[in-house]
């Protein structure tokens, strides 16, 4: 019931998150994301209808294991020459493997990170180029493998190694995303494109989500609203309502998170003293933490 709903979105977001707030805050984002996807399609210098062709076209698509192999490691190698400069602890992270997925389970996401090795799932007869960088960026460095990896050489409390909070560990990886020009990975703007074809989803799901489980909306209304902002990718809606009804609020930690952290440093960047990678390390330190937390440590008060 709602009772229960009103109290995942405080165990896996945030406790400050309500649903009518959050409801809100996912509408506010898809028109942030449109917004970002109109720019990019106006820089191409072409209209809606020829730009969307253009994307389609096969030149877009890698149709081959070993060529999507390579491209995870380019991202990789040119990502590895910046990630120092932006992040700290980076002498404290092992290298981290790039394998093609093989869990059947995770088979149905873009990509896993699992035990030093971050999968790319390729089920279908191509690929798009675009997937390459963002998810990278959100499995590998400077997401999950780094922060995971920098989370095991903290000294933690007993309590804290009781509990995993997602709304941190999704909503950093989500954030690193946004750093995909400063880390080198995107090279042009169909790069970035990709980043935000996939935001557009996480930014739907959000609504979707808290209609679900506390408006009380049926699926074909969900599938409906998803329909009004996403075009073609009706089987994506439909894994994903399933998903929301099975696990409530998890889906909205990435989008959540990662606006927490982007917040904070808004306001860091105030202070004229600001250093990016001390405020990612300020991020990093404590490990994973529930914002009400970290928000104290990030943003200490006077």
């Amino acid at each position: 019931g709602k009772a229960w709903y009103a109290y995942y979105l405080k165990k896996w977001v945030d406790i400050k998150a309500s649903p009518d707030t959050t409801f809100h805050f996912g509408l506010s984002e898809i028109e942030r994301v449109k917004s970002k996807m109109k720019d990019l399609q106006q820089q191409s210098g072409m209209d809606s209808s020829s730009f969307l062709e253009y994307i389609s076209q096969d030149r877009f698509f890698y149709n081959n294991v070993d060529d999507i192999q390579k491209a995870f490691q380019t991202t990789k190698d040119r990502i590895s020459k910046r990630v120092g400069s932006l992040f700290p602890f980076a002498d404290k992270v092992k290298d981290v493997n790039i394998a093609l997925g093989t869990n059947k389970a995770m088979a149905k996401a873009p990509g896993y990170y699992m035990n030093g090795t971050f999968y790319y799932n390729f089920t279908d007869s191509s690929f798009n180029k675009r997937n390459i960088n963002w998810l990278y960026l959100h499995e590998a460095i400077p997401g999950h493998h780094f922060q995971m990896t920098i989370e095991k050489t903290l000294a933690r409390s007993a309590i804290q190694d009781m509990f995993e909070y997602y709304g941190f560990i999704e909503g950093y990886a989500a954030y690193v995303e946004e750093l995909g020009y400063e880390l080198g990975a995107h090279q042009n703007i169909y790069d970035e494109l990709g980043k935000w074809e996939w935001d557009i989803i996480r930014s739907v799901r959000v609504p979707m989500d808290v209609g679900l489980n506390y408006y009380d909306w049926s699926d074909e209304k969900a599938l409906e609203f998803w329909q009004q902002h996403i075009k073609g990718k009706d089987d994506i809606a439909r894994r994903e309502i399933a998903r929301m009804k099975r696990w409530p609020a998890q889906v909205i930690t990435y989008k959540y998170g990662a606006n927490k952290i982007l917040n904070w440093k808004r306001q860091s960047k105030l202070e004229k003293d600001f250093d990016v990678k001390k405020f990612h390390g300020s991020i990093l330190a404590y490990g994973s933490l529930p914002f009400s937390i970290l928000e104290k440590l990030v943003i200490p008060k006077d």
